[in-house]
């Protein structure tokens, strides 16, 4: 009789102490690091931020956690003044100051992606539809997150952080699309090079 009784007891105790034990745990699991767009998307950006081809200042570093440390975007170099470009179309889903900085959002379209601009004085207003290379506003000379004047530029899915690099072709991260150039002292196929042999 006893026996039964502790069998029952055991087996009606068990489920709430498996979950018990285990749901914290559950808790305290980090959340996923966020993915980087897959190798084989397509690039959508047709412009850097600033300039032709700037100084990336500090790289996307992204946290281990969603409130770890990290650094959840691109800081680019670019003087006071610089034009801040959109590096694809869209919308621009918010243009104003968050905590004493110029701030610019534009969501891209056909995608669930937003990319950020700071430190901006915007020259463009919420809702005003861009083009890829399109100005939306100038480098503000304030802001101490970088030893220099810089542009943070950032990208999220959602509310997930990715790394802004992605949206570039290679060939703009590059520098530039590839350019074949002569090269010297290479005889000329045909006729011309036949004539000119010793």
């Amino acid at each position: 009789m006893r026996a039964k009784r502790y069998v029952r007891l055991t087996a009606a105790a068990l489920p709430a102490l498996t979950w018990a034990v285990v749901t914290p745990w559950a808790w305290a699991q980090p959340p996923p690091v966020p993915a980087v767009p897959s190798p084989g998307a397509p690039a959508i950006g047709r412009a850097w931020p600033v300039g032709s081809h700037p100084v990336v200042l500090r790289g996307w570093e992204p946290p281990a956690t969603v409130y770890g440390p990290g650094h959840r975007g691109v800081d680019l170099a670019a003087p006071a003044g610089t034009p801040v470009r959109a590096v694809a179309a869209g919308r621009v889903s918010f243009a104003g100051r968050v905590a004493g900085r110029g701030v610019v959002s534009v969501e891209l379209s056909g995608t669930d992606l937003r990319t950020t601009y700071e430190p901006v004085r915007a020259s463009v207003r919420k809702g005003d539809e861009v083009t890829a290379g399109e100005v939306v506003g100038a480098v503000e000379p304030t802001g101490a997150h970088c030893a220099v004047t810089c542009v943070h530029w950032g990208l999220l899915s959602g509310r997930t952080y990715l790394d802004p690099l992605s949206l570039l072709p290679p060939w703009l991260l590059r520098g530039g699309p590839t350019r074949l150039l002569p090269v010297l002292g290479v005889p000329l196929p045909g006729p011309a090079s036949a004539a000119n042999a010793p």
